[in-house]
């Protein structure tokens, strides 16, 4: 009897694994699609392709008038231990973490996009250029005076996602602990040219 009890609890365990498959399947998230360092006389240049999918719950936020914020961060970090062939771990010289923020203005039906650092905006008249624009980095300046004397085991990696922090106080705490808000990209090292 208690073998026949514990095949059932397995059976129960595997049919709700299965059901929730295509739910995890479809769980979106922001992606690094291309990211590649060339060098530009004596310093150093990224371009990159980063694609933004926003969830159900975000769009709505959005359209609400709730600005999004969203953060690209790049990280250099230069080799510390070697272990047999490779090294095993970094050491981080250099970060740098861009925001930016996205607004919809429902009385000229635009999508504004600001980068927070350099107060630059831009207006949009769909969500998906927008967020075209936003993935699309293009000869972003690397710090020279840490890749003087770079060697090819440096590594570059970039993440994104959304400031949750930067919603209004209210929505925070939901945000914070639901799946509809977490979309950070994977760490991804950029390719050196």
């Amino acid at each position: 009897m208690d073998f026949i009890m514990r095949a059932f609890a397995t059976v129960k365990l595997l049919l709700v694994a299965l059901a929730l498959l295509p739910i995890l399947a479809n769980a979106q998230q922001f992606t690094i699609d291309t990211a590649v360092i060339n060098k530009v006389g004596n310093g150093h240049k990224l371009d990159a392709h980063l694609t933004y999918t926003l969830t159900p719950r975000v769009e709505e936020a959005l359209e609400n008038g709730v600005p999004i914020t969203f953060y690209q961060e790049f990280e250099l970090s230069e080799p510390m231990l070697w272990i047999g062939d490779y090294f095993d771990w970094y050491s981080t010289i250099w970060i740098e973490v861009t925001r930016f923020e996205l607004r919809y203005h429902a009385l000229t039906q635009q999508y504004v996009l600001t980068n927070l650092d350099t107060n630059y905006r831009q207006s949009y008249t769909s969500l998906h250029s927008a967020l075209s624009e936003l993935g699309d980095i293009t000869n972003f300046i690397l710090p020279p005076e840490h890749l003087l004397e770079m060697h090819e085991d440096m590594q570059l990696t970039i993440k994104t996602g959304l400031d949750l922090h930067a919603l209004p106080t209210p929505m925070r705490p939901g945000a914070l602990i639901s799946s509809k808000w977490k979309l950070d990209s994977d760490k991804v090292p950029a390719k050196w040219q």
